[in-house]
């Protein structure tokens, strides 16, 4: 069975007043409220696109920056991204309007993830989205690679605990037993609870799961916790009207502020290494004792986030006398506290008492470890390009690699500035950064030129900026890590580069294959006082077949100092430096693809 998109796509919107009931103590709107909206209205979308129910997979992290208050304006947009063969990426955003000023803020972005339920024993397979227009092409692309991270979660998860449980990262003084903090309820679910499926509402339970939540991080606090975050809501089965859910929520661990008690960044230098971080580095080995003794008193006065663990298990009427439960949710909650003047209040150390105490302490390090790399790479800017490579980040190093070559592609606006040939460059300017597009017509298939031009060890062959290279990690199929030199510009040192290089296949004949490139820092690559350390920005290619025998080329670069002096010799005429590389390359592409 197949069903047809809507013209104008899975999109809908929804807006609401925040009347005094949709409110918490201060006034605000209650985040399980809002998540009961953010659900409804992307299960709407889902369906619009579908054309049959659809049900709540899961939720990814939601991160929210702005609190709405008593009649100011709710809008939540939502729209589906991509559509897979029976699941759904669903992109939402909600903003706040105060309706006196004007004003409209961020609330939240968030993405999550629906599957079609057609009724009876019948099989599904969606109508691909109908990409529209400029941004709905980027999030479309994007959902893949999103998508992945998904998948891959659990495995990031699982290395990092095997690391979390090797370090000793836990001190029991003046630490507070989370056992206080435990917290379990219960929900009879009633018709006003389920969608017009029968199944409980899936925002209700996030609601509920938010209300329990909020109870256990009070224990710990004193006050009345803030919803900051949520690490994932993932639906592992249906729940229907007349079941009992049993909500059990605890407090897993608290954690610094990644900006200090005063609002600046903390730095730890490391005595033993020659770079500083972020995070503390007493979990680092090479620090001494003095180091780490700062660290943690710092830390003490710095504990400004706790992360709440809550498991919903569900029980029909003979399951709840047998004492079958089954396990239909599982999220972690993060909240800070702020007291009657609005300044946010600390939480104590937290001390496990029991081996699934520790268990979910250090869960709690893993998931905040992956939670500070998404937002690290999501959030890079471009003055600080080249962001430590660690086994925490590895999946948004990754999209944010695929990502920031799709933006920098789809940006209006590109001036042609040479045509020789085969061949066409291209610039863009946006304030003080600008990019260059070198497009080379080729006649060899697509895939092989994807191959042979996703393989740095052999750009050498026919690019001179290129003086050695070397992969230093095999990540996986898809990444590796280079090590590359460069010659010389005329009195200057050998440049060398630390790379990340990601391919990806297209998923439709219609897509690029893509090869996109970044700098990364290594540990175990410093500078060397030989080389000048360059950065990659953005760069890499995109390969469209035009036939079975021809593509079109399209290599990209977000211009750094190394590259300038290039494009300002070609852009005056004194070079062709340029378009004498991508003569080289069309040479080495139809050169060795005759010989497939």
């Amino acid at each position: 069975m197949e069903r047809g998109a809507p013209a104008a796509g899975g999109s809908v919107c929804m807006c609401q007043t925040v009347f005094p009931a949709h409110a918490n103590h201060r006034g605000e709107l209650g985040a399980g409220q809002l998540l009961k909206w953010m659900d409804a209205t992307a299960c709407l979308a889902a369906e619009k696109h579908a054309g049959v129910s659809c049900v709540t997979a899961s939720m990814d992290d939601i991160q929210f920056e702005e609190a709405a208050r008593v009649g100011q304006i709710i809008t939540i947009k939502a729209k589906v991204n991509r559509a897979f063969k029976t699941s759904m990426e669903v992109g939402i955003k909600v903003t706040v309007q105060d309706v006196l000023t004007n004003v409209e803020k961020m609330v939240s972005v968030a993405y999550a993830t629906y599957v079609a339920k057609p009724v009876g024993a019948g099989k599904i397979e969606l109508e691909p989205v109908k990409v529209l227009s400029t941004e709905d092409h980027l999030e479309y692309t994007l959902a893949i690679e999103r998508r992945r991270i998904r998948l891959g979660y659990e495995q990031v998860f699982q290395n990092l605990m095997q690391e979390s449980n090797k370090e000793d990262t836990f001190e029991e003084e003046d630490a507070v037993s989370t056992e206080l903090t435990h917290v379990q309820s219960i929900e009879l679910v009633q018709p006003p609870h389920a969608n017009h499926h029968g199944n409980t509402f899936g925002g209700q339970i996030m609601a509920w799961m938010e209300t329990v939540a909020s109870i256990s991080a009070s224990r710990l606090c004193r006050s009345y916790p803030i919803l900051k975050s949520v690490n994932m809501f993932k639906f592992w089965g249906p729940s229907v009207v007349g079941d009992r859910l049993v909500f059990n929520a605890i407090v897993n661990s608290t954690f610094q502020n990644r900006n200090g008690a005063l609002g600046q960044q903390t730095l730890w230098l490391c005595q033993g290494c020659d770079t500083s971080d972020v995070e503390p580095c007493f979990s680092r080995r090479t620090c001494s004792e003095v180091a780490r003794s700062t660290a943690r008193q710092a830390t003490r006065r710095q504990r400004l986030n706790v992360e709440v663990g809550v498991r919903v298990e569900a029980y029909n009427c003979e399951e709840w006398i047998k004492d079958q439960a089954r396990h239909i949710n599982s999220a972690f909650l993060i909240f800070k506290a702020v007291n009657d003047k609005g300044e946010l209040l600390t939480f104590p150390r937290i001390k496990p008492t029991t081996k699934d105490g520790m268990r979910r302490y250090h869960g709690a390090i893993a998931r905040r470890r992956i939670r500070l790399a998404r937002k690290c790479m999501l959030s890079a800017k471009e003055d600080k390009p080249s962001d430590p490579w660690e086994r925490s980040n590895q999946a948004y190093m990754s999209y944010s690699n695929i990502a920031a070559l799709a933006h920098l592609a789809a940006k209006p606006g590109w001036e042609i500035t040479s045509t020789l040939n085969d061949i066409k460059i291209w610039t863009h300017e946006e304030g003080d950064v600008l990019s260059l597009k070198v497009e080379m017509q080729v006649k060899i298939p697509s895939h092989l030129a994807f191959s042979l031009l996703s393989d740095f060890t052999l750009r050498q062959q026919w690019d001179k900026h290129f003086l050695t290279c070397e992969v230093l990690q095999a990540v996986n199929e898809d990444e590796k890590i280079y090590y590359v030199t460069s010659p010389p510009i005329t009195g200057h040192k050998p440049r060398d580069f630390v790379i990340l290089v990601s391919q990806r296949q297209p998923c439709k004949p219609s897509e690029p294959y893509v090869v996109a490139v970044k700098s990364v820092t290594l540990m175990s690559m410093p500078p060397s006082s030989e080389y000048c350390r360059s950065e990659v920005l953005c760069a890499g290619f995109q390969i469209y077949s035009d036939c079975n025998s021809s593509c079109t080329v399209c290599y990209f670069n977000q211009v750094t100092s190394g590259v300038m002096p290039y494009l300002a010799a070609n852009l005056t005429g004194s070079s062709k430096s340029i378009e004498d590389t991508a003569l080289e390359c069309i040479k080495f592409l139809e050169l060795k693809g005759s010989k497939y």
